[in-house]
């Protein structure tokens, strides 16, 4: 079992061994060639590959197989013109290192035949969720590739073959528990609730409401659990409006929910609507309920076919609907493909920004953050709360009610607030993150995946770019957070609901990735943040201030010029370091010192004579 107690093991840094195993022609081999294993991780087979590098051509190479990552060691030296330092492929003693976790693996294809002729034309293609493909090239003859074929697709789909999920055996410790950063009853204390106006209900603890939602949920005072029963009947999967956030002074508010049950006939819910107006009257100031449905007007019609819809003006008199334009998953996911095509594993430099747009990928980013905007800026003004929803309530309203909270709640944009911002707007109210990411399934094919929470980081990486100084944390924490959405190291993006998690013990059984985050704070901290209360965040939303995030889109390719730390902010780092190790010294000479004090016979004349000589940069 996993445990995220606290023990002398530093889990940051892999374990390193030497590891001794018998080969298939029964010979006893040591692998004298480190290989990184975590707690809990075991090597499965090796085997002696060709790896086709896009970039660098063919090659020849050894790849280890664990139950948790494919690792491959370059057997030839490489010339210094061959070594590029990205992401990709790391260097150690002028041999290339390729380390790819499993989870990360989306399609595992064979490539060519027994009768293929060419030159590395017989192997196996695998298609990454990352933004990367690898090719490797195999010997045709003794079955090598079927042996490599059936081990990856066992232990890279574990679902599809009875075998857990490596977060299962993942038995990483930590000296920092994050499953404790989320506590509900905390955030929502913090936020100033309960409070005359709102309550918390338990009505959902055994998942009975709603299987999709937390068990526990803040809702309006007046409205008793028997009127929550009645407006559930009414809502897609019964996610009913629940508060996501209270503004601090105006007690405006953020409300989450799923699309009414309209249907073609225009059926209609005096519970629902009454409901409604009760979350209007939590505030005397406000006339009018902000509906914002994320859908296009479109699209929410044609949702009526299916037995959905959206509040119409006769139904729902004293509230005021918009839609946002933001386009379903399937969109989504096929834009992202088009950005994989031009970033991976060329780009075309001559035709770039004609490609870039033929993704359409920013102009879904820009409407993503129109949308939060509009809703940030309506409680922010105290004009009106608002109701957010798309269909069922657990993609687009997450990117909107999360993003929107980003922009109006400092706390939010510290590391621990923006750790809550997630567990509690996309985990506890239940984004579908197995469906989505397709966490040990081998159906690649699965028309629900979809880059939703992608695209939500993405947001929150284009915030952060226009308010530098705004944001705790820096890039890398946001890298790493996609890393292992898809990795399956951590039980924290597993499952696709609260519910799921429970019935699994994730918490138990799992590691979070806030463990390993918040273990090693000062790698992930932004050097130019500065701490402000109730500043309200507007990021200009036009194509001209969007730009495609090139340090996680395009970092594979070691011909695109990564995007530098700026230099101010290096020096900034460096200076950091410096007054650390000023304050050290300090620290030490003042112990001395004091030391020297406590003992007259040998107490110095002066001062000058107490100060041993320190010298400085300046």
């Amino acid at each position: 079992m996993a445990s995220a107690s606290t023990s002398k093991y530093n889990s940051h840094s892999l374990e390193n061994e030497s590891i001794k195993r018998t080969s298939r022609d029964g010979v006893n081999r040591d692998l004298t060639e480190a290989v990184p294993r975590l707690p809990g991780e075991t090597l499965i087979t090796d085997k002696e590959v060709i790896y086709i590098c896009p970039f660098n051509g063919p090659i020849k190479g050894r790849v280890y197989i664990t139950n948790y990552r494919l690792y491959l060691r370059s057997l030839e030296t490489l010339s210094s013109h061959w070594r590029f330092e990205v992401d990709t492929c790391l260097f150690q003693d002028s041999s290339l290192i390729l380390d790819v976790p499993l989870g990360v693996i989306s399609r595992i294809e064979k490539m060519g035949g027994a009768t293929s002729r060419g030159e590395n034309s017989y192997g196996l293609d695998i298609t990454c969720k990352d933004m990367r493909n690898l090719r490797f090239a195999l010997k045709q003859e003794g079955h090598s590739r079927r042996d490599m074929f059936e081990i990856l697709t066992r232990y890279a789909f574990p679902l599809a073959h009875s075998l857990p999920l490596f977060a299962f055996l993942n038995e990483e410790k930590f000296n920092v528990d994050g499953w404790t950063v989320y506590n509900p009853v905390e955030e929502y204390r913090r936020q100033g609730l309960p409070n005359h106006h709102w309550r918390i209900t338990f009505i959902n603890k055994c998942y009975e409401l709603c299987d999709t939602y937390p068990a526990l949920l803040v809702v309006p005072y007046r409205a008793s659990d028997d009127d929550l029963r009645r407006v559930a009947t009414f809502r897609s999967r019964n996610r009913i409006p629940v508060l996501s956030w209270i503004h601090p002074e105006n007690k405006t508010v953020i409300v989450r929910c799923s699309q009414p049950l309209v249907g073609m006939s225009g059926k209609r819910n005096k519970d629902d609507e009454k409901y409604l107006d009760v979350i209007r009257e939590t505030n005397k100031q406000i006339s009018k309920l902000t509906i914002y449905d994320a859908r296009p007007s479109v699209n929410a019609v044609a949702n009526k076919a299916t037995g959905g819809g959206y509040e119409s003006d006769d139904a729902y008199h004293n509230a005021e609907l918009f839609f946002l334009d933001i386009h379903n998953i399937h969109v989504m996911r096929e834009s992202l493909k088009k950005v994989k095509d031009i970033v991976y594993p060329n780009v075309e430099e001559s035709h770039w920004l004609s490609s870039l747009e033929s993704t359409h990928w920013l102009e879904h980013i820009k409407l993503v953050l129109t949308g939060a905007i509009q809703v940030a800026d309506k409680v922010s003004s105290g004009k009106s709360s608002v109701l957010v929803h798309c269909s069922d309530g657990w993609d687009r309203t997450a990117q909107l009610t999360s993003l929107a909270m980003l922009m109006l709640d400092s706390f939010y944009r510290s590391i621990e607030g923006f750790e809550i911002l997630v567990q509690k707007e996309w985990i506890s109210f239940g984004h579908k993150f197995a469906s989505r990411i397709g966490h040990g399934d081998k159906n690649h094919t699965d028309a629900d995946r979809s880059p939703i929470f992608l695209q939500f980081i993405d947001c929150v990486w284009q915030m952060s770019k226009q308010f530098p100084t705004a944001f705790e944390f820096n890039e890398q924490f946001l890298i790493i957070i996609l890393d292992h959405l898809y990795s399956c190291r951590f039980g924290t993006f597993l499952f696709n609901c609260e519910s799921a998690r429970e019935r699994q013990k994730v918490t138990e059984r799992t590691v979070s990735l806030w463990s390993l985050i918040n273990s090693n704070k000062e790698k992930f901290k932004n050097p130019f943040y500065t701490k402000e209360i109730n500043r309200v965040l507007y990021p200009v939303a036009s194509m001209r201030h969007l730009e495609l995030w090139v340090n996680y889109y395009i970092r594979w390719n070691p011909r695109i010029k990564q995007q530098q730390p700026n230099p101010v902010e290096q020096r900034y780092m460096e200076l950091l370091a410096l007054r650390d190790e000023y304050i050290k010294r300090l620290e030490e000479l003042q112990l001395a010192n004091s030391a020297k004090l406590s003992d007259p016979p040998t107490s110095p004349s002066s001062p000058s004579q107490m100060m041993p000589h320190v010298q400085t940069h300046f």
